[in-house]
């Protein structure tokens, strides 16, 4: 037979959540933002900033975890900070062995850290923030600014060993590849110039790798060109002008 409802239930109105989640079986309370005029990077510091303070007041039990992009990113920057540091050393290690000098390869690096002071003067200039592909940019300018180096370095040891000083070795090195590098990284520039702007749909995206490259190119290619002959003229100055046997076999 028909019953009233308060004999079965007692009904009130009340609130609850209206989407339950879960991670790792736990429940979870989810809150979701996105990032508008600023950067991921700045907004994620001063959200850790803020959980700094209200996690000493949580109740037991109970955390607060950062996910999403964040992570990502964070991730992103360690392997291309770590991939860059070996890319780095790998490259010199690689000339030890070629060259068989251990301090004298130095100067073949030298153009690496000037490349990355003007990717971060160029990124400056132009109000990027450091994000991953900047971090690509940077490797990619790091590989052709110490290829530069290692082809005016070798045509100076070339001159070295015919008898010439290291200083005159040095700026027969410059005038002699001064076209093959300027060419190399002008070409290399003129090629980043549209993805720098940042032309067409989605074209923000690539424009920090575009504008990671120029400034590296620029800088390094000045120091390839000026620097690091002088450099390779003070290092190299104490060694022997003559041409030993050995050297003649190298030059056969």
């Amino acid at each position: 037979m028909p019953q009233l409802l308060s004999n079965l239930a007692t009904v009130q109105r009340t609130q609850s959540a209206g989407v339950v989640s879960h991670y790792d079986i736990q429940p979870t309370l989810d809150i979701l933002a996105s990032v508008q005029d600023r950067d991921l990077a700045g907004v994620g510091n001063d959200v850790n900033k803020i959980l700094a303070d209200i996690k000493p007041k949580l109740p037991r039990g109970s955390s607060i975890d950062v996910r999403g992009q964040v992570q990502t990113m964070q991730a992103s920057f360690s392997g291309l900070t770590l991939g860059l540091i070996f890319a780095a050393i790998l490259v010199y290690l690689l000339i030890v062995v070629n060259f068989s000098v251990l301090a004298g390869s130095i100067h073949h690096h030298f153009g690496s850290p000037r490349a990355l002071s003007g990717i971060i003067l160029m990124l400056f200039v132009t109000q990027t923030t450091v994000s991953v592909p900047a971090m690509m940019g940077a490797i990619m300018t790091v590989g052709v600014a110490t290829a530069n180096s290692i082809l005016l370095i070798n045509f100076a040891r070339d001159e070295r060993l015919s008898g010439k000083s290291a200083t005159e070795a040095a700026l027969q090195a410059g005038y002699m590849r001064l076209r093959p590098v300027i060419m190399t990284a002008t070409a290399m520039i003129i090629g980043m110039v549209p993805m720098a702007l940042g032309l067409g749909d989605g074209g923000e995206q690539n424009a920090p790798l575009g504008r990671a490259v120029i400034g590296g190119l620029m800088v390094a290619t000045f120091c390839t060109l000026f620097l690091v002959p002088v450099l390779y003229s003070i290092l190299q100055r104490k060694e022997p002008t003559g041409l030993s046997p050995e050297d003649a076999e190298l030059l056969k």
